[in-house]
């Protein structure tokens, strides 16, 4: 793990936390109820989710340090992530919740050995996978956090808000035109 080790997996992942809290903070509270479409969580249970399915990893990877995922009981850890979805709380409360969870795992992640990111972890023989170091595994839980943090960008839109990582990217293009014109070199 010489060129990305566990400094770098926790500031990549520090970094999608904090987006994602910057979305939760621009979506008006009285919003966190909405649901995109008829079965899809709300924007508090999408942010609840987010916020805690880091406890799954932590429990795998860092608490019983397991190197086989047979006999992991996968029912119970998404039934208790299910009920946290279900608890209700306030926008304070939720981007609380992002921030503590992002903190214990990012820190998790900080204090990791490349000894301990190159362990492999084995699958159940009835999933048909090969083994995966830690690392490839500590990977997924930023990869999924992006995949809901692109699905509340969408209901950004729906709300009529401009997400900010668009309104960024516009602005640093504007910059951009600005000085490819003041140059003379946007003729």
């Amino acid at each position: 793990m010489t060129s990305y080790g566990a400094k770098d997996l926790a500031r990549s992942f520090r970094t999608v936390r904090n987006n994602t809290i910057t979305i939760a903070q621009e979506i008006p509270e009285d919003k966190y109820g909405f649901a995109p479409a008829a079965g899809c969580r709300t924007v508090a249970q999408t942010l609840t989710h987010i916020a805690c399915i880091t406890r799954i990893p932590t429990q795998v990877h860092f608490t019983e340090r397991r190197t086989s995922l047979e006999g992991f009981d996968f029912m119970s850890a998404m039934g208790a992530l299910k009920a946290e979805e279900g608890t209700h709380r306030g926008k304070e409360q939720i981007l609380q919740l992002l921030r503590s969870e992002g903190d214990k795992f990012a820190a998790l992640l900080e204090g990791a050995t490349d000894q301990f990111l190159a362990e492999q972890v084995s699958f159940p023989a009835q999933m048909g996978e090969l083994p995966k170091t830690r690392f490839e595994m500590l990977l997924s839980p930023k990869e999924h956090e992006m995949h809901h943090r692109g699905q509340l960008m969408v209901v950004e839109r729906m709300l009529g808000i401009t997400p900010h990582l668009t309104r960024q990217m516009d602005e640093r293009i504007a910059a951009m035109q600005a000085q490819m014109k003041q140059s003379g070199a946007g003729r």
